[in-house]
């Protein structure tokens, strides 16, 4: 039975509570020198992301699904929530700051935002498990959508990518649900219909900004299509980029 909310947490690593014995497994980091060793520089290990050691996104699904691409590196307090907590925790963070009023702003002086656990039984945060596991489901779908936004992932890289899978600890139900994803034409509206209330849609738009480089110019044209389908304010939206921005490590 597909388990989204666990797939998430591999997608993201599970952070500090999946290491403590929570619900996640995060990935092993200590494996992605020798996948990279292994597959060489002719697949797709040769260019795992370096840019994402020691952060939520460093290897699993999100290093194979992202290739060579620069993603994130988050840390401080982000980086010990993992998993779907912590897309919970920025979106939140900035949603409740959106509300307030207050300016978006990115911590300097190389120091990255404190990040908090969304309070429970919010959406958020919810408290049932099919709750949770509706609302990975989304972030998940979003995630991969977001990482096909700018047509890196062809046939060959679908083929590298489900070689690679088989190193992670994945069941044939999720290795169908992510080989499904992969195979479905790119749909903003899909992604962006699946939020349920305004909380969501905002959350959807951390999943998917988590997956993308914003230097990327197809990429940035994506995402400015999904906040304009997911109905998210201007303002909202830049407290958005500016939450992760902060929670991301300054190298």
């Amino acid at each position: 039975m597909l388990d989204t909310k666990r797939l998430l947490d591999q997608f993201l690593g599970a952070g500090a509570k999946g290491a403590s014995g929570g619900s996640g497994q995060g990935f092993d980091l200590s494996r992605l020198g020798d996948m990279a060793r292994e597959f060489g520089a002719g697949g797709l290990g040769g260019s795992l992301p370096g840019g994402f050691g020691g952060g939520a996104l460093a290897g699993g699904l999100a290093g194979i699904l992202l290739g060579s691409k620069k993603g994130r590196k988050l840390g401080g307090s982000a980086l010990k929530l993992g998993g779907m907590a912590v897309v919970g925790a920025l979106a939140y963070k900035a949603y409740r700051e959106w509300q307030a009023g207050n300016a978006s702003t990115v911590s300097g002086s190389g120091t990255t935002t404190e990040v908090l656990e969304a309070p429970r039984e919010t959406p958020f945060n919810p408290a049932s498990e099919e709750e949770q596991q509706s609302l990975a489901r989304n972030l998940l779908t979003a995630m991969i959508a977001a990482a096909k936004a700018d047509g890196h992932i062809d046939a060959q890289e679908q083929a590298n990518i489900f070689a690679q899978m088989d190193k992670l600890d994945l069941d044939a139900d999720d290795k169908a649900f992510v080989l499904d994803q992969l195979r479905a034409p790119l749909d903003v509206d899909a992604v962006a219909g699946a939020a349920r209330t305004p909380e969501e849609a905002a959350e959807i738009y951390v999943a998917s900004l988590l997956a993308v480089d914003v230097d990327n110019a197809a990429e940035r044209g994506y995402l400015a299509m999904l906040a304009a389908r997911l109905g998210l304010e201007d303002a909202l939206v830049e407290h958005l980029h500016a939450t992760v921005e902060g929670a991301t490590e300054k190298v």
